[in-house]
């Protein structure tokens, strides 16, 4: 399954998926920025699922995480679908095109911070894309960030096309 990690808007939130992850009893793999991974801490980081992501050019993610996908054994794949802490106006569509290509459920996954609470949402099965947003909208919608004006807006550009 792809579960995203939202609202991202804290370094901590890394810290508390890990530890929301340990405690559900729950094996995950998570997509970083690949400058994270060249640093002292990068082994430790992969221990502990990390994928490096080179966001500076092309590089056929969606296609090589889908490859992952079917190798593996039951993957659970954890997106932060904003790609970053600060505001945007749009989230990055991978996660929703991996779940797609890979047949495979796209998972709520959040941490409200008002509410001290890590948890699952619904389970969606991607078949129409502005339908599937609307309801991942609707969930989003009173989960607390930790930084509230850094939430960004939960919108792909294709529901704008």
């Amino acid at each position: 399954m792809i579960i995203i990690a939202a609202p991202h808007t804290s370094n901590w939130d890394f810290v508390l998926l890990i530890s929301a992850a340990y405690s559900f009893g729950v094996g995950i793999n998570w997509l970083g920025k690949d400058s994270l991974f060249k640093t002292p801490i990068g082994p430790l980081l992969r221990y502990v699922g990390g994928i490096p992501v080179d966001r500076s050019k092309a590089n056929k993610l969606v296609q090589s995480l889908c490859d992952l996908i079917d190798e593996a054994d039951g993957i659970t794949l954890v997106v932060p679908p904003s790609g970053t802490r600060s505001k945007t106006d749009y989230w990055k569509s991978g996660f929703y095109r991996i779940a797609e290509a890979a047949r495979i459920p796209i998972v709520c996954g959040y941490l409200d911070y008002d509410k001290k609470e890590a948890g699952l949402g619904p389970a969606i099965l991607t078949q129409d894309l502005k339908g599937d947003m609307n309801q991942i909208r609707e969930f989003y919608e009173p989960i607390a960030a930790k930084f509230p004006e850094l939430k960004s807006r939960i919108r792909l550009k294709e529901e704008d096309l």
